[in-house]
């Protein structure tokens, strides 16, 4: 049962088109990804990634798009009445410039400044931005399964059975979950915490290799077990730390 995994994307539209390239050359236009969440921020082109999306899965693609803590940030900051992330640092808002929602709202031509009333922006945003992207991402899951192998964006809180896990975990969590060694009963694959080279721990492998910061998209392939790094000269083994 061969299955891709792409990392998070942060609007980097010209990355993720390099790294779908690479799957389809190895497993061709039909082959089964899964996105590992945080496809807005940062980057220059949330709006072209959320489209390119959109227009794959509505095409047919066999394509499963997992939510990340960024586009729930979007999602929350476009509701009515918008609604604050409380797991960002004190100071810190979905539109500063460390978190990167100023970037996701120009690529729809929304600009943010100091300058500027918040319900000078909202009010454009909402004129900016097409629903179908807001239904979009509001419907993204949250997690995926496929055979051991559970696939989400942030992680989950160790001992704790998936069926009641907290949203907030499977979107925000680092620790505990980062350092522990238990087998979570699946083997956990995940983004959102940057890693320069994908990491396989035994019970966890991590794939966001900091596209957000300007560095890597990955691409991989899970086949019989073993999981491979897509390059331009072929797989390569990730092998267990």
């Amino acid at each position: 049962m061969t299955l891709y995994a792409v990392g998070d994307i942060h609007g980097q539209i010209g990355m993720l088109h390099a790294a779908l390239e690479l799957i389809e050359r190895d497993g061709g236009a039909d082959a089964q990804v899964v996105f590992l969440g945080d496809l807005v921020d940062r980057g220059p082109d949330s709006k072209g990634v959320i489209q390119l999306l959109i227009d794959a899965v509505a095409a047919g693609r066999n394509w499963t798009v997992l939510k990340g803590n960024h586009d729930r940030m979007f999602e929350w900051f476009m509701s009515d009445p918008p609604r604050m992330e409380t797991r960002l640092p004190v100071g810190l808002d979905w539109l500063h410039d460390r978190v990167g929602g100023a970037a996701t709202l120009a690529s729809y031509g929304v600009k943010v400044s100091s300058e500027r009333r918040m319900w000078q922006v909202l009010e454009d945003a909402h004129n900016a931005v097409p629903q179908t992207h807001l239904d979009f991402i509001t419907g993204l899951p949250l997690t995926m399964i496929h055979g051991r192998k559970l696939f989400v964006h942030a992680g989950i809180l160790p001992g704790v059975q998936l069926s009641v896990q907290s949203k907030d975990d499977l979107v925000w969590i680092r620790e505990p979950f980062l350092s522990d060694k238990r087998d979570h009963g699946y083997l956990v694959v995940h983004g959102h915490s940057p890693v320069d080279l994908p990491e396989h721990h035994g019970n966890r492998i991590a794939l966001d290799t900091g596209a957000g910061y300007g560095r890597a998209l990955t691409a991989v392939v899970f086949e019989n077990d073993v999981v491979y790094m897509l390059t331009d000269t072929g797989r390569i083994p990730i092998v267990q730390l």
